[in-house]
């Protein structure tokens, strides 16, 4: 005989109750009695009333029905802010039973070889152990996210970050890196516009780039001092002094190599400048010989790094992962990581990106969901008698996101600023 605990792994009760003051908040601004809602929704003006009252708490297919009765997602009735969703509002929010869940997924490869069913979807949403091969290999669960993101008809990043909500002890899925792709045609058009001048030094300060990348690297495993990538991407290409005086520099050396280097370098680079494939600055440096002397560095752009792979026969970088930020939202993201403990001014974060990170924003219907990566947090006066003010603030999940790639954003923009970033989460990646 099955145990009361057996009983109910198979059959799962329902892990949410709908928001009663939701229910009825809504009710009242369309102007509908329970018995209209309950005409609209197919259901009884009894269960309307069990509802409202927090004494059951309705299937997920009647919760879709309610949603639709009320002209609203079923997320407005559960009471999930946007940005903390777990896996099984995003469930109730499709008005999914497990077993239908179960169902959709075995249709899949990733949903087959992890054996998936009702009772490990219910052990999943609620962070329990999920017995059976390869569901603590985060590359196999990995691969039943975009499954999983069909099924709710929602993107796979938000899936990816529900999942790391409901199960926070373990390591994320692991989704496929994105495969390189092949140069752009207009990536191609642009190499082919350049004279072959152009095209040597286009190349060699791609491969200069490279070279200096690889020198970073090799300074940050050895735990050495590493400058902003937005300093060393600015490569040295000639000093303002007689070369007998001061010598060339790296990327002189490499195009006198090609036989193209002479007094046409300027007008060579500035050419390239105003395609948009290189960026001209100037400073100054103290040579130990020359003294204080004036330099000239050249930035290849993404631009000119595209045009140039297309020109060396290179794939292109493969694009972020759906589950990373833009280099924008990157950058609002870890200015807030970097004001951890005490968190960000209130005034200093605002504009579109809370409506992609910040819990309980939501964009324009149909647009990128929010990721509840920071929340806006109030900080009691002394004595705590009221609020003194509102600070912006890591959430869990916003901790573990900057924690978990930290090192793959650095790589993939490398011009963001996260110094004082290690050290988050007492060091611990």
């Amino acid at each position: 005989m099955k145990s009361s605990f057996d009983f109910y792994w198979f059959m799962p009760l329902p892990l949410r109750t709908i928001d009663p003051s939701r229910l009825v908040a809504r009710r009242v601004e369309l102007g509908l009695t329970r018995a209209a809602l309950a005409a609209r929704a197919g259901v009884s003006p009894r269960m309307i009333f069990f509802y409202e009252e927090g004494r059951h708490t309705p299937t997920p297919p009647r919760l879709e029905q309610l949603a639709a009765a009320l002209g609203c997602e079923a997320d407005a009735l559960t009471g999930a802010p946007r940005g903390q969703e777990s896996l099984v509002d995003l469930r109730y929010a499709a008005g999914l039973t497990l077993d239908r869940v179960a169902e959709l997924l075995r249709a899949s490869s990733a949903g087959r070889e992890l054996c998936v069913s009702a009772p490990k979807i219910s052990a999943l949403e609620n962070g329990r152990q999920v017995r059976g091969r390869h569901w603590e290999d985060p590359e196999a669960t990995g691969r039943l996210l975009t499954p999983l993101a069909k099924a709710y008809g929602v993107p796979v990043r938000m899936v990816l970050d529900a999942w790391m909500r409901t199960r926070v002890d373990e390591p994320a899925p692991v989704l496929a890196d994105r495969r390189k792709r092949e140069p752009s045609r207009a990536a191609q058009a642009t190499w082919e516009s350049l004279n072959e001048r152009q095209q040597v030094y286009l190349g060699e300060i791609m491969r200069d780039d490279r070279m200096t990348a690889t020198e970073m690297w090799m300074r940050r495993v050895q735990r050495l001092a590493v400058p902003r990538a937005a300093e060393w991407r600015k490569l040295p290409l000639t000093l303002k002094a007689g070369p007998s005086a001061v010598g060339y520099t790296r990327l002189q050396e490499r195009l006198r190599q090609r036989g193209v280097h002479d007094p046409g370098a300027g007008q060579t680079v500035h050419a390239l400048e105003r395609r948009g494939l290189l960026v001209i600055t100037e400073d100054t440096v103290e040579h130990p010989v020359g003294g204080e002397v004036g330099r000239v560095l050249v930035e290849i752009t993404k631009r000119g790094r595209a045009a140039a792979r297309a020109g060396l026969g290179e794939a292109s970088e493969p694009e972020p992962g759906a589950h990373l930020l833009s280099e924008w939202l990157w950058g609002v993201l870890s200015r807030v990581a970097a004001a951890e403990p005490t968190g960000l001014d209130d005034d200093r974060l605002a504009g579109r990106s809370l409506f992609f990170i910040g819990v309980g924003y939501a964009g324009k219907p149909g647009g990128q969901p929010s990721r509840g990566l920071v929340d806006s947090v109030p900080v009691l006066a002394p004595g705590g008698t009221h609020v003194a003010e509102y600070r912006w603030r890591l959430t869990q999940l916003g901790r573990r996101h900057v924690v978990e790639y930290l090192d793959v954003y650095r790589e993939l923009y490398p011009r963001t600023n996260t110094t004082g970033l290690d050290g988050l989460m007492g060091g611990t990646r």
